[in-house]
């Protein structure tokens, strides 16, 4: 059965904030030009949101740019930040560090405690009131190219494939979507965008990405220990001082607040598991004391994009571009990345919307680039530049350095250099501390399996696994002696075990894919690179609600 097509002049591979402003912005430009062009976003979530996980303290600069009225138009900033605490913890305690200590960075003046996952619905409905056409529970699976190598579009993935590779009786095609610029905005480790480095070599002029994961929930809490718009970021305990990582509360409106962990995936520790670690850091008095007598309401996990200016590569190939956090614009010490992921979307719109009024097709947008170069977002980027690196010489070191860099505004004349990409700095077990993790105690601390429930992951039972190993010996022979197979513990859903039989010989590397929450930590942590990730049926995933 072949598959059909259809034509745009743009397509748009992803609905989360840089795909949705791209497509803003497009339509914007095209009705004062009173000219007509056609944008469609295609969404791998069952619904625009269901795979937004962020933190999120947002900054509402790019949203102002892109929608000055959003106010009037009733965009889900319900909650602005009232306080702010950044503390340092230790095991028992915690330091927090007074105000005029903190460079403008970590103050949220200004700024909103939202839901990117509400958020992003509200922007779907901007982009469709506009003429765009959003089309959730599509998984682009496919970039296509023409003879000459230049990007055509995107295809979406077969419907009805089952288990053993054969098609069943619900068997559907996918559908290619043809475009004269396709924009990627799939987010941190897309599975496109990965395979557009390799093809056209953009990482070749860039440094290694370097990524963190994040674990998050949401509770509703006892309203005497509410406090609607209370920022609190920390770092420090529970992890180690080479580990870099921190934590997050954010006191939303209605009694909730967003509770989060991030851990650096260049940890060393094998044995070290940022799923444990998160429930570590909820024990800590200064969170145990909000959570104690609420409830869990929701959770979920995502990789986010640390590397900063120096590791975002090439951002233009024939036919598109890349967007957003699948290129890396994250903030690390703003702890923000939704509003540079959002300029660059509209960057990215205007450099397409003026290719397409001139009549040109399938070229490099090279005008994206130069204009992100003079844009504030690069600015925001090289002022911090220097500080995600300098904590190779761990917590103290870098945070001292990192103090210097930022009040110094980032005039410092060098430019301290990520050498390795997350996988490479694993340590051996026989090397490396065990690490006893106390069990959860299903009151503040809980076990991934009822962790994932609470995502509302579903995948289609009778598909072909979309976590794929390039070799299957690999785990057991390779990973498992020399690493005690970390996969059992990098991964936040439960993904991944090792089985052996009763008297604990034949061990066996069995993939749980339907537990997947489309974190992409294999897809980067996996010490042989040997997980390659890839997208399941349209629709499958997680479906959060207000994540």
């Amino acid at each position: 059965m072949e598959r059909e097509s259809m034509e745009f002049d743009v397509v748009i591979v992803g609905a989360g904030p840089s795909g949705l402003s791209a497509a803003i912005r497009l339509k914007q430009l095209a009705a004062e030009a009173d000219a007509e062009i056609s944008v469609t976003v295609l969404e791998k979530g069952s619904e625009v949101g269901a795979h937004i996980l962020s933190g999120a303290v947002l900054e509402p600069r790019a949203l102002n740019e892109l929608i000055p009225d959003w106010r009037d138009k009733g965009a889900p900033l319900n909650t602005p930040v009232t306080g702010d605490e950044f503390r340092v913890l230790t095991e028992k305690g915690s330091f927090k560090f007074p105000g005029f200590m903190l460079p403008p960075e970590q103050h949220n003046k200004g700024n909103y405690i939202v839901s990117m996952a509400n958020v992003c619905r509200w922007l779907a409905e901007q982009a469709e009131a506009l003429g765009v056409e959003v089309y959730p529970g599509f998984a682009a699976a496919e970039v296509l190219y023409h003879d000459d190598g230049t990007v055509k579009g995107v295809a979406t993935g077969d419907m009805g494939i089952g288990k053993d590779g054969e098609q069943t009786a619900n068997y559907t095609p996918g559908m290619e979507l043809h475009a004269k610029y396709t924009l990627f905005a799939e987010g941190a480790r897309g599975s496109l965008t990965k395979t557009l480095f390799e093809r056209f070599d953009l990482r070749r002029d860039c440094d290694p990405q370097t990524f963190g994961l994040g674990i998050k929930e949401i509770w509703e809490v006892e309203p005497a220990k509410h406090k609607q718009g209370l920022v609190v970021h920390s770092f420090g305990w529970p992890l180690d001082r080479s580990t870099y990582g921190g934590g997050w509360l954010y006191h939303l409106e209605d009694n909730q607040v967003s509770v989060g962990f991030v851990v650096g995936l260049d940890y060393k520790n094998p044995y070290l598991a940022p799923f444990e670690e998160f429930n570590r850091y909820k024990t800590h008095p200064v969170i145990r004391t909000t959570l104690e007598g609420g409830r869990r309401l929701a959770y979920g996990a995502r990789v986010i994009n640390e590397g900063g200016l120096q590791s975002i590569p090439k951002l233009t190939f024939p036919g598109g571009a890349i967007i957003g956090c699948s290129a890396g614009f994250l903030n690390v010490p703003k702890i923000k990345g939704n509003h540079t992921a959002m300029k660059s979307g509209m960057l990215a719109g205007e450099a397409a919307f003026a290719a397409l009024q001139e009549g040109r097709q399938g070229d490099e947008l090279v005008s994206y680039p130069a204009a992100l170069k003079e844009s504030w977002v690069y600015k925001e980027l090289k002022t911090v530049r220097n500080c995600r690196p300098s904590y190779r010489w761990g917590l103290l070191g870098g945070t001292l350095y990192s103090g210097i860099e930022l009040w110094s505004r980032g005039v410092l004349p060098w430019t301290l250099r990520h050498r390795h990409a997350d996988h490479e700095g694993m340590q051996s077990a026989d090397r490396a501390k065990k690490i006893d993790y106390p069990k959860p105690d299903g009151v503040i601390t809980f076990d991934r399996l009822s962790s994932v429930f609470l995502s509302n992951t579903n995948h289609e039972e009778n598909q072909p696994s979309h976590l794929k190993l390039l070799d299957e010996t690999v785990p057991v022979a390779r990973n498992l002696p020399q690493f005690d197979e970390p996969a059992q513990r990098y991964c936040p859903a439960a993904v991944y075990e090792i089985v052996r039989d009763d008297d604990g010989g034949n061990p066996r590397f069995v993939i749980n894919a339907q537990n997947c929450v489309h974190c992409k930590t294999c897809d980067i942590k996996d010490p042989a690179q040997n997980i390659v990730w890839t997208v399941p049926e349209g629709g499958g995933g997680p479906n959060y609600p207000n994540m």
